[in-house]
């Protein structure tokens, strides 16, 4: 009984931390998703009832069906986040509860919201009219898009706490919603999620259909499924870019302890290079990786070039700054969201290139292939993104008012729910991937050799079956 009680009593901090993680991570997959389909689909929709383009409007109603599953999906994932708070961190809840919940209130309008359009723009096919049925689709573009800086908005305020004061008893009193909501960094770190969601929405579902085109699926239909979403993807990027190098500025200036850890810089000092991989040893000293000489202080402040000075980790006291293994994630996680979003600006300017010159993808199936895999590159970097901002945040829960450790539960069976959430979500994973493969089988069987629906055009009156016997009756 005493070996099982050892077994039992662990440390909670380092399991709430990877629960909160795993969750997170999971739930993030279906975020660009659940903002950015819906746009795509009212696009499709939008060309097949201007154009009267029966391709258009039948990946619209099969996107439109596919986007509530995984908006049923990503409801469950996105609810245990939320009792996750309560559970996992209820030090910071109970203290800081007041301000940080004011975000997520709007959220949950938001996703009211969304849902309801959702069901009423899949139950308006063949119910409503085209353009009627067309603007019904609105709301859920401008929902998601609320929803998300709703979220984004709450932990951007943790980064930079505002909007309320604490008392002598150090609860928290004379909240301000609206300075709360639009902390110092929401802005941009809204914007950038924002974006990433088209970003990473555009290129999972073109993914799709460039795998599809490999394995010879070469007609309009699947071509078309292809050029939209891809499209969305290839115009976000370059905004991207410039929206993240300003953040990256805003971090530089606003949140030195996170800077120093993304670039690696372990003593203040000017002329710092970009170091391209490499880690911290025990000795806060940089181990390995290419350095370029001077780049990160160039690219901090271009104005004052390879003179800029960039604050260092052994700058700040060590109970409050990322630890040198923190700090190596955070480093690695910048490389790859970097190295994997240049690559990705270039997939898209290969595809924009070539557009403009013959009003054509590019021919060779070397596109395709890294089209295929750009779905996989795009979750990647933007998990790598979050972790950034988390790990970077670090031994911070609010910055310079709560630590992560004082945050979090006593409980020490906290692994226990690690180890059930984690089969869990492995569960809903597989089942949502079993149920759009179904989704799909049964959307191919439906369709007759000439490429049409055997049923009705998705604007046609619903065909109602007729009863048993009619038409055999004599005149």
């Amino acid at each position: 009984m005493h070996a099982l009680a050892q077994v039992l009593a662990v440390d909670p901090v380092p399991w709430a931390r990877a629960q909160m993680a795993f969750t997170l991570a999971t739930h993030i997959i279906l975020v660009p998703l659940g903002v950015s389909w819906a746009f795509m689909t009212l696009i499709a929709n939008y060309r097949g009832i201007r154009h009267g383009d029966a391709d258009a409007l039948r990946l619209a109603q099969r996107w439109s069906k596919y986007m509530a599953v995984l908006f049923a999906v990503g409801a469950v994932t996105g609810t245990v986040l939320s009792f996750e708070f309560g559970l996992l961190w209820p030090n910071f809840m109970d203290r800081f509860g007041p301000a940080f919940g004011i975000p997520f209130a709007f959220e949950g309008l938001f996703f009211f919201t969304e849902a309801i359009f959702i069901a009423i723009y899949i139950y308006g096919w063949k119910r409503l009219k085209p353009w009627a049925h067309f603007w019904s689709g609105v709301p859920i573009v401008i929902a998601g898009i609320g929803g998300s800086l709703a979220v984004v908005a709450a932990n951007a305020w943790m980064n930079h706490p505002a909007g309320f004061r604490l008392n002598q008893a150090g609860r928290v009193v004379d909240v301000d919603p609206v300075a709360v909501i639009f902390n110092k960094a929401m802005p941009l770190q809204s914007l950038h999620m924002l974006i990433a969601a088209y970003l990473v929405g555009g290129f999972v579902v073109a993914s799709v259909y460039a795998t599809a085109m490999l394995r010879g699926k070469r007609d309009r239909y699947h071509r078309l499924g292809f050029l939209i979403p891809f499209t969305v993807a290839a115009v976000a990027v370059p905004i991207q870019m410039v929206v993240g190098d300003q953040l990256a500025r805003f971090v530089y200036n606003n949140e030195p302890r996170k800077f120093a850890a993304m670039e690696l810089v372990p003593e203040t000092s000017r002329d710092v290079p970009e170091t391209l991989g490499g880690w911290l040893n025990d000795d806060g000293e940089v181990v390995g990786g290419i350095p370029i000489p001077g780049l990160a202080s160039i690219l901090s402040d271009p104005g004052e070039g390879t003179s800029t000075k960039i604050r260092g980790l052994e700058s700040f006291p060590a109970d409050e700054r990322p630890t040198n293994r923190q700090a190596t994630i955070v480093h690695w996680a910048w490389d790859v969201m970097v190295g994997l979003g240049t690559a990705l600006f270039l997939l898209a300017a290969w595809f924009a290139v070539v557009w403009w010159r013959r009003r054509d993808l590019p021919r060779t199936k070397w596109f395709l292939r890294a089209a295929a895999v750009a779905g996989v590159a795009s979750v990647v970097t933007m998990e790598a993104g979050w972790v950034v901002t988390e790990v970077g945040r670090q031994p911070w829960i609010v910055v310079d008012y709560m630590l992560v450790e004082d945050a979090a539960t006593s409980s020490s069976g906290v692994w226990v729910t690690f180890l059930g959430i984690a089969a869990i979500y492995t569960g809903v994973a597989v089942t949502t991937v079993l149920v759009l493969r179904a989704m799909r089988r049964r959307f191919d069987a439906a369709e007759d050799h000439s490429g049409n629906s055997d049923l009705s055009g998705p604007y046609s009156p619903r065909i109602r079956p007729e009863p048993v016997g009619a038409g055999t009756q004599e005149a």
